[in-house]
């Protein structure tokens, strides 16, 4: 089983489960491992525990006893899922209601990671949490179905939708492919049609970790962003002018066809 501490050492900590702990986000919370002496972090990637896996997780619950649960585990290739429906249902919506199921027989707290693509795009103003969701790809609707599962199981969780998450160091992800891009290239064709909020995984787990440190009580669904607006184009290039690449031309290329739709504009906070 992948960990890093005793579970147990000292029962006046709060232990911390994070599920796909080996993803962009996860690998984000490992970094600040050391920097919460308050808490103990238990991290497991998809081969240590599957999330699909009702009887695995079963095991890990009864094991850890995990205070809190932050499940980072999540089918998010937006396009790919519209061919693999039911991996998608599966891991996004099947799994977090047994996940959800869990967190209630051994009391934890459940914090699950969704999306800003549960909305159709037809706004022009940042969604919130009153607005009504409508998705319109697969990945969209299978997360929704996760966050309704939630609702129906628990009373206490945290749902916290985010906007284009990135991470400058971890995984694959529009910054680090515009940066590899940026090496081989002088040209870049980035589409500007799509407009969202950029949020970079550092903030998103502070925010998390302050919920958690806290003892933060607000329960239900949160947005969380960097809240600042821009398309792909202008995201693109913050990136090269962050990164003293100026010397990189960025063209608008608005016929940049994808699988999956996309909701032209789902920035929210």
């Amino acid at each position: 089983m992948e960990q890093n501490k005793k579970y147990h050492n000292n029962i006046h900590k709060i232990t911390v489960l994070v599920t796909g702990a080996n993803g962009q986000l996860g690998m984000t919370f490992r970094k600040y491992e050391n920097h919460y002496s308050q808490l103990n972090f238990v991290f497991m990637g998809s081969q240590a525990l599957d999330i699909t896996d009702e009887n695995k997780m079963r095991e890990v619950f009864m094991e850890v006893k995990p205070d809190y649960c932050v499940n980072c585990a999540a089918y998010t290739n937006v396009d790919k899922a519209e061919k693999e429906q039911g991996k998608a249902y599966l891991i996004n919506s099947d799994a977090v209601l047994n996940l959800a199921t869990i967190c209630k027989i051994y009391q934890t707290i459940l914090i699950h990671i969704s999306t800003d693509y549960v909305f159709d795009g037809q706004k022009t103003t940042p969604y919130t949490t009153e607005d009504v969701p409508n998705p319109i790809n697969i990945y969209g609707a299978s997360k929704l179905h996760g966050e309704l599962n939630i609702k129906k199981a628990l009373e206490h969780y945290f749902i916290i939708r985010t906007s284009w998450l990135y991470s400058k160091e971890f995984g694959e992800n529009f910054y680090r492919t515009i940066l590899t891009l940026a090496k081989e290239k002088k040209e870049l064709l980035i589409t500007d049609n799509q407009t969202g909020c950029p949020t970079d995984t550092v903030n998103l787990a502070r925010f998390i970790l302050d919920l958690i440190t806290n003892k933060n009580k607000d329960y239900g669904i949160h947005h969380f962003s960097d809240k600042v607006v821009m398309s792909w184009y202008d995201f693109a290039k913050d990136i090269l002018k962050n990164n003293n690449l100026r010397c990189i031309d960025v063209l608008k290329g608005n016929e940049y066809k994808t699988i999956a739709k996309r909701p032209k504009y789902s920035a929210i906070i």
